[in-house]
């Protein structure tokens, strides 16, 4: 299989097919918002990584329940790489507002759910988005938490610390061969560079601790890694839905449906309850 077969096209985890039939028949009760962010992650990953990590896991879970996906969020906090060309940051304000509009417009269509799906760990505002939600009539979760992860990264059998493999590294580089090998630029097996001690990295930034832009191992990546880190996260998922929607029986994306849609269509997916 040549590199450009095995690649997959940005449509793919964009869903564009979806149609507001194809939202109306399947009445999701929760929607899934990926957040990435636009910023160098090395010389050999794209300025876009974020983003393909965090639709690649709303894919996944599109594929295994039923919920709305949206389209991604591409621009977010990422003041902290600003030293590297490319990189494009939007305020913490402004991406809560972002959050909290999409959140609203939710409601008004009937959505009271809504899972941010976070590529970016330097997104810490999220959180505050998710806890200042309380009582405005939409659930949130932030969604993967550092749990998740954890037990993703165990199963994937990954050999670098969460602390250690905090940027480019063995985790981002996985999930990328793994969804598009076509965007991992040669070098990356050679790139390995360790900070382990960055205790003024928001103060100081990224450039006082890499120069090439790596803090991990992405030399220890492999497209296997990837798949069963995505796996992990959608198995670790189903909690926050029995949490979100607990008088709902959400059943898992029957064998053969459309693994990409935004939403599955099949009226009976969803009944009452029968069961960085």
């Amino acid at each position: 299989m040549s590199e450009r077969q095995g690649r997959t096209r940005i449509s793919d985890l964009l869903s564009p097919d979806t149609t507001t039939v194809d939202a109306g028949a399947g009445r999701a009760g929760v929607a899934v918002l990926p957040i990435g962010s636009f910023e160098q992650h090395g010389p050999y990953l794209p300025l876009m990584t974020d983003t393909v990590v965090a639709c690649a896991i709303a894919r996944e879970i599109a594929a295994a329940h039923v919920v709305h996906r949206l389209p991604p969020v591409t621009i977010s906090c990422s003041h902290e790489h600003a030293a590297w060309p490319g990189t494009v940051s939007i305020s913490a304000t402004t991406l809560c507002a972002v959050v909290r509009d999409i959140a609203e417009s939710l409601r008004r269509s009937g959505i009271n759910n809504l899972v941010l799906i976070n590529g970016h760990g330097g997104n810490y505002a999220l959180r505050n988005a998710v806890q200042e939600s309380a009582g405005t009539g939409t659930r949130m979760a932030l969604f993967p938490g550092s749990a998740d992860w954890d037990r993703a990264r165990d199963r994937a059998g990954l050999s670098t610390s969460s602390y250690s493999d905090m940027h480019a590294g063995e985790l981002e580089t996985s999930i990328l061969l793994h969804v598009d090998p076509g965007m991992v630029r040669p070098g990356y097996e050679t790139a390995d560079f360790l900070a382990d001690d960055r205790k003024h990295l928001l103060t100081l930034g990224m450039r006082a601790y890499t120069e090439s832009g790596v803090i991990g191992r992405p030399s220890l990546a492999s497209a296997e890694k990837g798949k069963q880190l995505l796996t992990g996260l959608v198995d670790s998922f189903a909690e926050y839905l029995s949490i979100l929607t607990p008088d709902e029986l959400l059943v898992p994306a029957e064998p053969g449906s459309r693994p990409s849609g935004a939403t599955d269509s099949r009226p009976s997916a969803v009944g009452r309850r029968g069961t960085r």
